[in-house]
């Protein structure tokens, strides 16, 4: 078969399978937001250790590695996350994030700091993303794009590439990769790109889903020498 007619033919055979193809992506898409929406009303908490790598690629390149535990929280619309960092690139460099009530309070004990911010509340949904995040509250938010199944460490997942609907948001996140199991609304992998030479990914691992969270898992104690920043 001549040359062109074998590429026509290709062309053509790929036109025809579009727009199934994109109809069964839009399928599955939905089917995982059904599936979110589900375990969203059954989610109440979640521990799990993470590891934080974030990376520039220019002009110089970089990466960072934070290593310890977080936890989310949700009752009603409330919504409480916990992240205690335990290490920075392999060195001991205790950290606290707590959001609660759209407060951000980051604590810093080696250099005896507290940062407050009253913004959070703005960006407060958006932390939520892939732990106990309802198929609505994401629809609500982002462009949804289906990815397919991917399987990690033994779980089935589904991958949807989100990009905020807020241009405010996109500014500072252009776009965001998670690797969710849709059965227990929780994600194991998120790649938040901030542009074509910053993105940070996040990895879940050991995840316990509804089960008693510690009494520190929101709060840190400061003591009478820490400085406290408001922004």
């Amino acid at each position: 078969m001549h040359m062109g007619r074998k590429l026509f033919l290709a062309v053509s055979l790929a036109l025809f399978l579009l727009p199934a193809l994109t109809a069964q992506a839009a399928d599955d898409k939905e089917r995982v937001l059904r599936q979110l929406d589900v375990a969203a009303a059954n989610f109440h908490s979640t521990a799990a250790d993470f590891e934080f790598d974030s990376v520039e690629t220019d002009p110089v390149p970089d990466k960072v590695v934070q290593k310890g535990v977080v936890y989310y929280e949700r009752k009603g619309k409330a919504f409480q996350m916990g992240v205690h960092i335990h290490e920075v690139n392999g060195k001991p460099v205790p950290k606290t994030i707590t959001v609660s009530g759209g407060v951000f309070k980051l604590y810093e004990p080696l250099i005896e700091q507290l940062t407050t911010s009253t913004k959070a509340s703005k960006y407060e949904s958006y932390l939520l993303l892939g732990f106990g995040a309802s198929g609505k509250d994401l629809a609500e938010k982002w462009e949804i794009k289906y990815l397919g199944p991917e399987t990690l460490d033994g779980v089935k997942t589904e991958r949807l590439e989100l990009v905020a609907k807020d241009p405010d948001v996109r500014k500072t996140i252009s776009k965001v990769a998670i690797w969710v199991d849709p059965d227990r609304g929780v994600s194991l992998k998120q790649i938040f790109y901030s542009g074509p030479t910053e993105y940070r990914v996040c990895v879940y691992f050991n995840i316990k889903v509804n089960q008693p969270l510690p009494a520190d898992a929101f709060t840190f104690k400061t003591t009478s020498h820490t400085h406290n920043v408001v922004q």
